[in-house]
């Protein structure tokens, strides 16, 4: 089966490529890039004149709620929303219950995708029993079940033996360690960042400091150990320069940011406002540009989402009683496109890699994922720069509503996708 994406702009950071071109898919595969107006015979012919034609978005740090938090999300409705934000691939991560910390866990999540999933699925196992911080996973045969990174992530390792325990097994295994970077003996009872605003509402805080204690922590061990260390939900300025130092230091260190914590500041939970609360906390407009300007120098690798579903219910309580957590994956490319891409931040294709080539770098994904080299698995976004519109949580894939960005005016979203050759519209 051949189809045809024609009238439209590839942009491929991966071959460095971005012209106006025609894309031809056969057999679930990208079989060429073309000359405009190249005759194909036999092709579904898809018009995408004055939209842009991207390697399919891809996700490292997602939670789908599959097994035990179904009401909050599934593969189904997760990889739906994925799909409907130009999404093609997701790395879930193992706060489920019961967590990814078995083999048969990774297995089980394959199985669903395969059942359900309208995008790839690539699990994330845990580092600790139950993400309980103490006795190791069997993480090697977590790696032979499919997982493609090992992390705790919501619960993040206090104890810095452990830690350095995991380091050594994923670097004897080939596999990077995702650290949620916090000292939680720094924020317990905490709900949003310290500060102003948090005094203001009179509301416990969660410093900044505590993200950058547990950041030189961990890279130190890193050094030490020769894992590859990613890090999480980047927040802070500190961090931000933490990353920085170890790079030039030649660390085996990545790091990831979302789209909140360069798009809003920790005013966003004024009135008390729980869409808006998650961890690490919304932080401080010096913090946002920090990342904005780790993004912009390399520093900052990837774009996530942590997409954090929560259902209504748990939402509607006081702001302490909260769950953290908020939506990204319908979100994440209009708030980069308007919030990066239009402000001269990054260049589009300099956003694009950041959601694609790099992403699939960091964690090593299948051959052929973030490019649309010719061979490579037909993962494909079909982009619309030029359409303003505003973020409605009524209208999401997803099945909870919690993002702060509702009522919000953007610019670009996701026209539809392509998976394995398979064009999904939502």
């Amino acid at each position: 089966m051949k189809t045809l994406l024609f009238g439209g702009r590839i942009v491929d950071p991966s071959q460095h490529i971005d012209r106006d071109a025609d894309l031809l898919i056969e057999d679930g595969k990208i079989s060429a890039i073309l000359e405009p107006g190249t005759a194909i015979a036999d092709a579904e012919q898809i018009d995408v004149t004055g939209k842009v034609v991207v390697p399919g978005l891809i996700d490292i740090h997602v939670h789908l709620r599959e097994p035990g938090f179904e009401y909050k999300e599934d593969i189904e409705s997760g990889t739906r929303a994925a799909a409907a934000g130009g999404f093609t691939r997701v790395c879930c991560m193992p706060n489920t219950n019961p967590a990814i910390d078995t083999a048969a866990t990774v297995r089980f999540i394959l199985e669903r995708t395969e059942q359900v999933g309208v995008a790839h699925v690539h699990p994330i196992g845990a580092a600790t029993r139950a993400m309980q911080g103490d006795q190791l996973t069997e993480m090697a045969e977590l790696k032979s079940a499919g997982a493609i990174a090992i992390s705790d992530d919501a619960f993040p390792l206090q104890s810095a033996e452990t830690t350095r325990r995991a380091m050594e097994y994923c670097a004897m295994l080939n596999l990077p360690l995702l650290t949620h970077n916090e000292d939680k003996a720094l924020t317990q009872k905490g709900a949003m960042n310290e500060g102003y605003t948090a005094t203001l509402l009179g509301i416990p805080g969660m410093p900044r400091v505590a993200e950058d204690i547990a950041v030189a922590r961990n890279i130190m061990l890193a050094k030490l150990t020769g894992c590859h260390l990613h890090l999480l939900h980047i927040s802070t300025a500190g961090t931000v320069e933490l990353l920085r130092r170890a790079k030039a230091e030649g660390i085996k260190v990545t790091g990831e940011a979302c789209q909140h914590h360069w798009a809003l500041t920790d005013e966003a939970c004024m009135k008390f406002q729980t869409d808006a609360k998650m961890n690490p906390p919304l932080r401080t407009q010096e913090d946002c540009e920090a990342i904005k300007q780790g993004l912009q120098d390399g520093t900052i690798d990837c774009i996530v989402t942590d997409h954090a579903p929560h259902a209504e219910y748990e939402k509607e309580v006081e702001f302490d009683a909260a769950p953290f957590g908020i939506l990204g994956l319908e979100t994440s490319f209009p708030i980069t496109y308007t919030t990066l891409v239009k402000t001269g931040v990054l260049t589009l294709s300099e956003a694009i890699a950041k959601m694609t080539s790099e992403p699939a770098k960091i964690l090593s994904l299948p051959e052929g994922a973030g490019t649309l080299c010719p061979g490579a698995i037909a993962d494909v976004a079909v982009l619309d720069l030029d359409t303003i519109w505003t973020i409605d949580r009524n209208t999401v894939q997803s099945k909870s509503k919690n993002t702060p960005f509702h009522g919000t005016e953007v610019q670009g979203r996701a026209v539809f996708t392509v998976v394995a050759g398979r064009v999904i519209r939502l």
